[in-house]
């Protein structure tokens, strides 16, 4: 029986983010496994006596672990995940919730907008499909 489990991953700063010990690990600049689990343990435990409420609505789900397992990780929703990015002081908290709530007002926000203005142009018509001089292109449009 083939395996048609579609894996999802987003890239923060070249990191892969789709759960709560990646966000750790990328908020804390931690690459060891063993230490991001460790610091997210310690953390939860923290959340919980000060009764924040990201820990109450942490939702373990089965996922691939770099060992090929599929083993149970947090998972967090939308505002869970920007009050646990709060919980991090410094330039990069911000920069991830602003990087997770993908305003317009972001650099992917206006590349996505000019994206669409260039899908929407005549001059999409000119563009060399399929080469570099292609590519070229749509990177001055954007």
């Amino acid at each position: 029986m083939p395996n048609n489990t579609k894996v999802s991953i987003c890239f923060f700063d070249n990191r892969k983010v789709r759960a709560v010990l990646d966000i750790v690990a990328v908020l804390t600049d931690q690459d060891d496994y063993t230490k991001t689990r460790n610091y997210w343990k310690y953390l939860k435990a923290k959340l919980k006596k000060e009764n924040i409420e990201v820990v109450s609505v942490t939702t373990p789900l089965k996922l691939l672990a770099p060992d090929g397992k599929k083993r149970l990780t947090d998972m967090l929703d939308y505002s869970s995940i920007v009050a646990l990015g709060k919980q991090f002081p410094g330039k990069k908290a911000n920069r991830f919730i602003e990087w997770f709530t993908f305003s317009d007002e972001s650099i992917d926000g206006k590349s996505k907008t000019k994206a669409y203005a260039l899908f929407e142009s005549s001059f999409i018509d000119s563009i060399e499909v399929g080469t570099a001089k292609g590519l070229q292109q749509i990177h001055v449009y954007i």
